[in-house]
């Protein structure tokens, strides 16, 4: 495992300006490796696209999708099966009304179920356990494998160049890339955060 120190940039510019000035302090080009996060959920970790098998925000919803489709699916087909009988209308208007409610159902169902968990009072705050991780930010990312000896070179080098949300992380670097980075795993920041893009 290496020490690896990154630096997020808005551009490649600014990435290859940073990669410039830590050649000038002694880092080899092969130390350098740039490359590009995309934003949350667009990682395409599966087929279908996005970074998780399911949204963690939509938790219960397919129940609410069967409760609601069976509760207003089973009240619109009644209301057909009456307006059927006063009508004397075909057994056509019964399915239609009972499609219909069903269809209704399922989504009202689904987000009154999904969102539960967002009708909370303005002054509460999400508990730790529910709150999301930190996510990376979208940009270009420039990671070098340091020495502890130079980290802190490394660092100030990537800082006054630009680079925000510094980072350290170990990781296993071969063939000059960070080859196990994975950017769904929130970042290990050795300086604040920052607020800028």
């Amino acid at each position: 495992m290496s020490l690896i120190v990154a630096a997020r940039f808005q551009t490649f510019d600014e990435a290859t300006e940073a990669a410039q000035r830590l050649r000038l302090e002694g880092f080899s080009e092969d130390e350098l490796h740039t490359f590009y996060i995309n934003t949350a959920g667009e990682h395409a970790r599966f087929p279908l696209g996005g970074d998780r098998v399911a949204d963690p925000d939509a938790r219960g919803a397919h129940l609410g999708a069967l409760a609601g489709a069976a509760v207003l699916g089973l009240l619109l087909a009644l209301a057909g099966g009456l307006v059927a009988l006063w009508s004397g209308a075909a057994t056509l208007v019964v399915i239609v009304a009972a499609g219909a409610g069903a269809y209704i159902g399922a989504l009202a169902g689904a987000l009154r179920v999904a969102g539960k968990n967002r009708r909370r009072p303005a002054r509460t705050a999400p508990e730790p356990a529910e709150a999301h991780p930190a996510l990376r930010q979208a940009g270009v990312m420039l990671a070098l494998p340091v020495s502890p000896e130079r980290e802190a070179l490394a660092r100030r080098v990537l800082r006054e160049a630009g680079g925000h949300d510094i980072e350290r992380a170990q990781g296993r670097w071969q063939d000059g890339k960070w080859q196990d980075f994975d950017p769904l795993k929130p970042p290990r920041h050795v300086e604040a955060p920052s607020v800028a893009p």
